[in-house]
């Protein structure tokens, strides 16, 4: 009987060690990434933009055009704010709506020229300064850090 019970105790513990990992993985990669953002969000506002105006024009840098109704789901903001960015950033004239022919309910969002040009000149310094921020990793590190990471994400 004494077998039975130091059994369960060994799973206990080793759950509560798991489970304790778990916690400490959550906590780490949570101060990471504010970390990351902290210092990525900086370098976006060094350009003139907003964090959310960076990421709406990186999408359209590398996409062109896209629905207004996808660029939310593309950088993870809400529809409203995705609506006062555009706005902004079509008054600067960096992006402007452009009427879908076939379906009058969709709307693009279209990178104009000053746009592309202004993205031309920051986007290589930004990515110069993400990749300052991943230095503490090598090449192989961060392939497996991308590995786990979308390993972890898919598991949720």
């Amino acid at each position: 009987m004494s077998d039975i019970k130091e059994a369960a105790g060994t799973a206990a513990g080793t759950q509560d060690e798991e489970q304790a990992a778990s916690l400490k993985l959550f906590v780490v990669l949570s101060k990471a990434y504010k970390s990351l953002m902290d210092h990525a969000v900086k370098d976006m506002k060094s350009h003139g933009l907003a964090s959310a105006e960076f990421m709406v024009l990186e999408v359209l840098y590398h996409r062109t055009r896209i629905p207004l109704q996808q660029i939310g789901e593309k950088i993870l903001v809400t529809s409203g704010s995705i609506t006062y960015n555009i706005d902004k950033l079509e008054k600067r004239g960096l992006l402007k709506r452009v009427p879908c022919s076939e379906d009058r309910r969709v709307t693009y969002a279209e990178i104009t020229d000053a746009g592309r040009e202004l993205f031309d000149d920051i986007f290589p310094k930004h990515v110069s300064s993400i990749h300052s921020l991943m230095g503490g990793l090598n090449q192989e590190e961060k392939s497996q850090a991308i590995q786990l990471l979308k390993k972890l994400g898919k598991g949720v």
